[in-house]
This record gives structure tokens, C-alpha cells and sequence, in this order.
């Protein structure tokens, strides 16, 4: 088993930040935490990475509690970026992966390896300050796998990255789990964890309110949604019996239905009053999931 959270609680005072959370997280997963501000994301990564230890519950990595002996297994990259701005990006990292047990010819041959990856080799002798934020966040992405952590905990990982940059992190994140490593990211990116995790947990105020595989968690929601582009006017839809949600746009009418039985009288309601371009029914997205489960209170 890779990493195990059983029964974990964290209190401040009277506060409790994460309330008894348990999940399995298997070798080789990349596996998704979502949450509003404040649902314990960050708290739970730091107990995983043993820097806050738990009020209640354990957590092991491959059936050892996490400490010293493990932490080079380990690569963390914060939401807080934490690189020191005056120092150059060479020197830092080598002394950081040699912190983690890496010889320095071989920090410095696959810190040449990954800056090439990114396509800014010329930042080897820069400073970090002289840096974008998103090249800083490059940088700092390189400095938790220069190791070849087998866990990998990515707190908010694409924030502030453009278009470009999210799918060159994306790919390194793919190929890390093609090579063994096991990933844990946080995001309030819902596309980005439905492009990349198998499986998920979305944590309220600290509890885990939705976990498991990706696929049955759409299933058991039950819900779908269809999309309807016609050459007459569809707003009469909204008022199909089984018709939750109605969204018209200049093009086509959106539509979140009870079920698939729903979506069948739609289309037979569609049928003889026109030309339909379009009828699609797809599975509700991670999106629509999240606001029902977690609703006004996500900001």
C-alpha cells in the first residue's frame, strides 16, 4: 500500500482543521484534493510530510509512519513559494537536492535535464528574482522532483501558470506517475484534476464529503447533462418533468436532467419540430459535482 490516512484529526485549540479523515492513496495514483479555502488541504499535506503531527489518527508511507529516515522519498512543493530570491537557481537547487542525499554531479546533471524540459536552460546561473512568477514556479516545481521523490505532494501546482506552462507541468506530472511516483495534488482547478486523477477526495470544513474513483463518483451522482443546438426555439425544455437545471445560450440550450431516462423524453420531445444539430448527453462534470456538494459556501 502506498500512503494510508487512518482516522486523522488536527486540532489548534478549539479548532479542528481536518476531522477524521481516512483514505487509501495507491502507488502510482495521481490522486486529487479539492476544497474550498480553509476545508484542511494544507494542513493535511503537512501532516503527511510530517511537519504538523496529527491530534488523533496515523498516517504511513508504505507502512511506515513518516519521519526523518523517509523524507528523501519525499518531494513537496508548497502554495507558498519558497525559493531565496538573491541566490542563484544552480545553487540552490544542488544544495537542496544534495540535502536530500543526490551527489552533486548528479543534481546538476538532471537540473540541466529539467531546465531543458522547460525550455530555460539560460536560468542556470540566474537569480530567482530575476525571474516571472511563473518561471518562478518552474523553478520551484524542479526543486521538489530533482530528487526522484517516489511521493510527490503538489500543493496548487498550475496557480499563476499560463496556458503554455500548465500543460509543460501537466506532462512532467503524467511521465513522474508513468515512472512510479506516486502523486497527491491540490487544485481548485476542476479540469485540471478531472484530466489528471484516476482518484479524488473533496474535503468541507476539514471532512472529506466525496472520495473515491473518479468514474463512480460521477455514476453515483446520477445526474447527466444535455446539450441541445436546434433550429427553433428548445426553451420549452425547462419545463420537462425531470429537468433540473436550464441554461439558455445564444447557440444552444444546457440542460442538467434527473437521468437518462430524462435525457430520452427530451429527445423525443425534440422529434418532428425542426432541425436538431445537435443532441449530446454527457456525465456531469467534476464542476457540477463540487457546487452541489460544497454549494454557496465555496468562494
Amino acid at each position: 500500500m502506498g500512503l494510508e490516512i487512518k482516522n486523522v484529526t488536527k486540532r489548534f485549540g478549539n479548532f479542528t482543521a481536518v476531522n477524521d479523515i481516512s483514505l487509501q492513496i495507491p502507488d502510482q495514483d495521481i490522486f486529487g484534493f479539492l476544497g474550498a479555502n480553509g476545508a484542511g488541504k494544507t494542513t493535511t499535506f503537512r501532516m503527511i510530510l510530517g511537519l504538523l503531527d496529527p491530534s488523533e489518527g496515523q498516517i504511513t508511507w508504505k507502512n511506515q509512519r513518516v519521519n526523518y529516515d523517509i523524507t528523501n522519498e519525499i518531494g513537496y512543493l508548497p502554495e507558498e513559494r519558497g525559493l531565496y530570491p538573491k541566490l542563484k537557481i544552480s545553487e540552490q537547487l544542488i544544495y537542496l537536492a544534495k540535502l536530500k542525499g543526490m551527489l552533486k554531479s548528479d543534481a546538476m546533471e538532471e537540473l540541466k535535464k529539467w531546465l531543458e524540459r522547460f525550455r530555460v536552460p539560460e536560468y542556470f546561473d540566474k537569480k530567482v528574482e530575476d525571474l516571472s512568477k511563473g518561471n518562478q514556479q518552474k523553478i520551484q516545481f524542479i526543486s521538489a522532483v530533482l530528487h526522484k521523490p517516489q511521493l510527490l505532494i503538489l500543493d496548487e501546482p498550475f496557480s499563476g501558470l499560463d496556458p503554455v506552462n500548465v500543460e509543460l507541468l501537466k506532462k512532467a506530472v503524467l511521465d513522474l506517475k508513468e515512472q512510479g511516483t506516486t502523486i497527491v495534488f491540490s487544485s481548485h482547478r476542476m479540469e485540471h484534476v478531472e484530466e489528471l486523477c484516476e482518484n479524488l477526495c473533496i474535503m468541507h470544513h476539514g471532512k472529506p464529503i466525496v472520495d473515491g474513483s473518479l468514474k463512480e463518483i460521477k455514476r453515483a451522482f446520477g445526474k447527466k447533462n444535455v446539450s441541445v443546438i436546434a433550429d427553433f426555439d428548445t426553451s420549452f425544455l425547462q419545463n420537462v418533468p425531470g429537468v433540473l437545471k436550464h441554461k439558455q445560450t445564444a447557440a444552444e440550450s444546457l440542460l442538467q436532467v434527473e437521468s437518462e431516462e430524462v435525457a430520452h423524453t427530451i429527445f423525443q420531445e425534440l422529434t418532428g419540430k425542426g432541425f436538431v444539430r445537435k443532441f449530446e448527453l454527457e456525465e456531469p462534470s467534476l464542476n457540477d459535482i463540487f457546487i452541489e456538494k460544497v454549494g454557496s459556501s465555496y468562494e
